[in-house]
């Protein structure tokens, strides 16, 4: 059976026009073996979806949340330029109106380490910083962010994800477009305890934020 026999469309509790696609199956990450491989492809690169995608996301912080730079990671930069704007015009009851709100890309050395050069560094220091992501599986990846902005000086403002398994990661709550009751079959295991790899079954792809590769 192939991806697209698999394949099932979701829609966003948030926004209904906010779409993930979600396939059943035997994949591998970096740091886990996962039940399921979400596609945001679409969502990430369409201009009318990335900015209803952050429209919603807007609604958690525009009145309670002072947001002056924006880490984008997992190519959510389209998403994340819109939210810029989506904060700082949303009228009277926004904490950021007519402010100007930085959006950087971290940089990831040789042995996964997140950086920002030099020129990068003042957009960090001392400011409020929300984290956007494509999605949070294990945590590890969060737990490494938080641990970059405390080196740079940086505050958090927010963490948001498209999907996350987990509601609270170091003690941060992680505001999504989709969550684990979206996709209630969807499991995570330590490479070394994986179910499936435990009962002989092959991994179907290697997948990451940029998409999967077929084994």
């Amino acid at each position: 059976m192939t991806f697209a026999h698999q394949a099932m469309t979701i829609n966003s509790s948030y926004n209904n026009s906010v779409k993930i696609t979600v396939i059943p199956g035997h994949f591998a990450t970096n740091h886990s073996h996962i039940t399921h491989y979400i596609d945001m492809t679409v969502l990430k690169s369409r201009q009318s979806m990335a900015r209803a995608a952050a429209k919603s996301i807007a609604s958690e912080y525009v009145g309670t949340t002072v947001v002056d730079t924006i880490i984008c990671m997992d190519g959510t930069e389209v998403i994340g330029s819109y939210l810029a704007e989506e904060l700082t015009n949303c009228g009277i009851m926004s904490m950021n109106q007519h402010k100007a709100i930085y959006v950087v890309t971290p940089e990831f050395n040789s042995v996964g380490q997140m950086i920002f050069r030099d020129n990068l560094q003042p957009m960090i220091k001392g400011k409020h910083v929300l984290f956007l992501l494509a999605s949070a599986t294990t945590g590890r990846t969060i737990e490494r962010s938080l641990e970059c902005l405390s080196y740079y000086g940086g505050i958090v403002a927010g963490i948001s994800a498209i999907f996350s398994a987990n509601k609270v990661i170091a003690g941060q709550q992680i505001h999504t477009l989709f969550k684990l009751e979206d996709i209630p079959e969807y499991k995570t295991y330590p490479h070394n305890q994986c179910p499936f790899c435990q009962a002989g079954q092959r991994i179907e792809a290697i997948v990451n934020s940029y998409g999967y590769s077929k084994l």
